[in-house]
């Protein structure tokens, strides 16, 4: 006898007898889905039991990738995670991938460099121009952080690809380094620059990307199979640069031919994670456009499309700023510029304009409902810009 299962019901064949007769199978009650992994259907046996059975969808491939997305991606997706979720990342991914091998050739670069393999360098001059590369990456972590750090929350996707984009000129920096050996430490050192810039814009705006990618409060845990990801990839990277990097040793045309190759696949993987993020809070750039669109044609556009329109990369100095809330100092110099000022001032706010430095300065009125309605315009107006 064999019993082949085909969608509802068993089909019994007996050799002996011939006919085939149809025995209904118990029909599904329900099924769940716990998390990525596949659903679990119940059934009602005799006595009134429910049974809960997997769906047969190939036992091995289901397993298999039961377990690749419990490993690399976060727990319930795509549900606990945003719609922009899966674009993002394999972009992402391809821009890891490239930015690996191109880090392997600027190593590779640096330590020729630094003396590695010249029997006439020193290990102390190579100690030395290491520390102070380190050096000066430290010192540019802090003061990038300091200028730009309130900066990066609302304008995540811009500093994102800029801070890709400055990697691949750090990684240019230090390519060509060893061809400039009179200045090598001051080249390297410049480069470093760059890449304390990229670890704190690009660490921060991850975070921030994490943040509206988890809809479950599960930040961590996207932060975490997004590590994994990156680790993985890194890994693919190595193994390529691996086989690359002895073919380019001796070859500077083979070098900068990778370069070119895997930067101009970088830079096109950023864009296009950049832009499959769709923000749901409002910026400066996104704002602009809210407005424009509903003063001149009456409509709110939706998210995809305000954000599909947004400039891609972060103004870096603003011509023209209005702040609210200003100390006294920024309105008025003076004793005789305060006296003119509330003179016959029946406003709840003293209005400053510094033409020379493209500042508009409000200072408020403490304890009044109108100041207080401002401090709360300004705290918006400060999120926004």
């Amino acid at each position: 006898m064999r019993v082949t299962w085909r969608g509802g019901t068993a089909n019994v064949e007996r050799e002996d007898t011939g006919p085939t007769m149809a025995v209904p199978a118990a029909p599904t009650l329900c099924s769940e889905r716990f998390g990525s992994g596949p659903p679990r259907l119940y059934v009602g046996v005799a006595g009134g039991r429910l049974v809960g059975q997997h769906e047969d969808t190939g036992r091995m491939s289901s397993s298999l990738s039961s377990t690749l997305s419990s490993v690399f991606l976060p727990q319930g997706y795509p549900d606990s995670v945003s719609a922009d979720y899966l674009p993002y990342q394999l972009w992402d991914t391809v821009q890891a991938f490239a930015s690996t091998i191109t880090g392997a050739l600027a190593t590779q670069a640096v330590l020729k460099g630094v003396g590695v393999g010249d029997g006439s360098a020193s290990v102390a001059a190579a100690s030395l121009t290491w520390m102070l590369k380190d050096g000066t990456g430290m010192i540019g972590r802090i003061l990038f952080a300091w200028m730009k750090g309130t900066h990066l929350d609302r304008d995540a996707k811009q500093w994102r690809l800029f801070a890709d984009l400055l990697n691949d000129i750090a990684i240019f920096i230090e390519i060509v380094a060893p061809f400039f050996p009179a200045i090598f430490t001051l080249v390297v050192c410049i480069s470093c620059i760059f890449k304390a810039v990229v670890g704190v814009s690009g660490g921060a705006t991850r975070a921030a990307l994490t943040s509206h990618q988890a809809r479950r409060d599960n930040m961590a845990d996207v932060s975490a199979k997004d590590g994994s990801q990156e680790t993985l990839v890194n890994l693919a990277g190595l193994c390529t640069g691996l086989l690359l990097t002895p073919l380019a040793a001796d070859s500077t045309l083979l070098t900068y031919l990778l370069f070119f190759l895997f930067t101009s696949l970088h830079l096109y993987a950023n864009v296009r994670a950049v832009r499959s993020v769709v923000m749901e809070t409002v910026n400066r750039g996104r704002l602009r456009i809210l407005l424009e669109d509903f003063l001149r044609e009456g409509t709110v556009p939706s998210p995809p499309s305000v954000n599909s329109r947004e400039p891609l990369l972060p103004v870096l100095w603003e011509r023209e700023r209005l702040i609210l809330g200003a100390p006294l100092h920024r309105v008025v110099g003076s004793t005789y510029e305060l006296k003119k000022a509330t003179e016959n001032n029946t406003k709840n706010y003293l209005l400053g304009v510094h033409k020379k430095k493209g500042e508009v300065c409000v200072s408020l009125r403490e304890g009044d409902r109108e100041a207080s309605m401002c401090y709360k315009l300004r705290s918006m107006r400060n999120y926004c810009s």
